[in-house]
């Protein structure tokens, strides 16, 4: 049987279902492939920013790495954005989909959220509220998403910036995407 015999979930046998897992469990297997493959077509930029998508997140993977921080983090910090690209009024939430499955709920909890602390550096300039992050304050994990906006993510748009390849970061993310997925 190379294709399932239903055409309505509800019909499916146990033999569908076992020949759609065994296809799905390779397709999990390239997720580190395809991801990459999605990061290296980043090379335009938004109108506006000096440095491409790719750069940014290459300086932020860079610049997470320097500073000696775990591999999750640096996968976290190169991927924080992937979803400006389909969903740029709420990106991080999908980055954080993304990655979730990998990573621990710290990681996690730190891209879904920095969206919202990134517009400290900004919000107040569009008649926004630059402390709209405030709201997490007593959260444990706010103080790290202020220190990876801080130290990663706002001032990784430096054309001038000496990142690291994607070929660089490409064990990191292999290594994190062929993890056993967390049940957080």
């Amino acid at each position: 049987m190379s294709k399932v015999s239903f055409k309505e979930m509800k019909k499916g046998t146990k033999e569908d279902y076992l020949l759609l897992d065994k296809h799905e469990q390779k397709f999990v297997k390239g997720t580190a492939d395809r991801i990459l493959n999605f990061m290296s077509t980043l090379t335009e930029t938004l109108e506006g920013y000096q440095v491409s998508r790719l750069e940014h997140s290459l300086q932020a993977a860079t610049r997470a790495l320097k500073d000696g921080a775990s591999d999750e983090m640096i996968v976290a910090a190169l991927l924080h954005d992937i979803g400006d690209e389909l969903a740029p009024l709420n990106h991080s939430e999908y980055a954080a989909a993304v990655l979730k499955p990998y990573v621990s709920e710290k990681t996690h909890w730190i891209v879904e959220k920095h969206g919202i602390f990134q517009m400290y550096y900004y919000a107040h300039h569009l008649g926004g509220n630059k402390n709209a992050r405030d709201k997490y304050k007593d959260h444990k994990y706010f103080n790290d998403t202020v220190k990876f906006c801080e130290n990663w993510d706002q001032k990784s748009f430096d054309p001038n910036y000496k990142s690291l390849s994607l070929k660089d970061f490409e064990p990191y993310v292999r290594k994190i995407f062929s993890r056993k997925p967390y049940t957080n």
